[in-house]
């Protein structure tokens, strides 16, 4: 028996857009419902929305979209690499669902909260002083008094490249779904036992099986990969070419700094401060030029040398 990968957008669509209790199952795994009152009973599907495509994300994000019998609603949305436009976008979403309720002519205090889940298969946040926590819940709480929130939209983004499962003890569901996304890829043949044994993760298993898709099914999951790759390589070109063209400048803006000011401290002195402030003018002009393109604040970090708070300054 061989499988395709969940994160593909037919087949997460196939799972959890076709079949109401998997995705029930999925949501009050990961949602951070305060108690079992909050599950989620029912749904009811909503069309996925169409907003406009920011750099890099065409072909990359999966989503799902439902209200339960509360009139929450639910977006639950699947992006293979972060950008900083994914995180506004997931703003936009939330805010544009929530808003729209008001268009039956119901009054404000009609409005029901709008939960959105993104599934990261991407790592975007290594400052953590928990650098293996890959679930962030954001809430809109009361700076102070942390424990006042303001009910409306809540947001929560898993990484999935650092999932591990010891970090959800007592948390079976969330464990079981956890590990179908992650450890369910194209073309595996041997599935862990423990999601055969559920039968939630049983039957989203079988909904994998290669064999129950068409030819014409398979292309259109082949062409979504491809549609990845070809986006991942654009994405890693162009701050590529953002570097360079952030050092050449840097370079040059920060030799001749340095240059004017070595000669007013001296010959010796001042060139030995150019050459260091022109080193750092280098990075802080790549850094300023990769932020600009959308590139993540820890790989330029990485690539300057300079820490997430200056990076966050620019």
């Amino acid at each position: 028996m061989r499988y395709l990968d969940p994160r593909n957008d037919l087949t997460f669509k196939k799972v959890f857009g076709e079949h109401p209790d998997l995705l029930i199952s999925f949501l009050n795994a990961l949602m951070p419902f305060a108690s079992e009152d909050d599950y989620i009973e029912s749904v009811e599907y909503l069309p996925a929305e169409i907003v406009p495509e920011t750099p890099f994300s065409k072909d990359s994000i999966v989503d799902v979209r439902c209200f339960d019998k509360q009139g929450r609603q639910f977006i639950v949305e699947m992006q293979m690499y972060w950008t900083d436009d994914f995180l506004q976008r997931v703003l936009f979403n939330s805010s544009k669902a929530y808003v729209r309720q008001l268009d039956r002519g119901r009054r404000y205090s009609d409005l029901q909260p709008v939960y959105s889940l993104s599934l990261v298969n991407d790592v975007f946040r290594t400052e953590l002083k928990d650098a293996e926590n890959c679930y962030h819940h954001y809430s809109i709480v009361d700076v102070y008094e942390t424990n006042e929130h303001l009910k409306g939209m809540e947001f929560v983004f898993v990484e999935l490249p650092k999932f591990k499962p010891k970090n959800f003890r007592d948390k079976k569901m969330v464990v079981l779904w956890l590990r179908y996304l992650t450890e369910v890829k194209d073309q595996t043949e041997s599935v862990p036992k423990e999601l055969l044994d559920n039968r939630y993760t049983k039957k989203a298993l079988q909904l994998l099986e290669e064999a129950s898709y068409s030819k014409s099914e398979l292309y259109a999951y082949d062409r979504y990969w491809d549609a990845v790759s070809t986006h991942r390589t654009l994405l890693y070109g162009e701050t590529k070419k953002a570097r360079e063209r952030g050092f050449a400048q840097g370079h040059a803006e920060g030799l001749a700094q340095g240059h004017a000011e070595g000669l007013a401290q001296g010959h010796a002195e001042g060139h030995a401060e150019g050459l260091a402030q022109g080193h750092e003018q280098t990075n802080i002009a790549n850094a300023r030029r990769m932020k600009e393109l959308g590139a993540t604040a820890d790989f330029i970090s990485q690539v300057t040398g300079l820490s997430l708070q200056e990076i966050s300054n620019l």
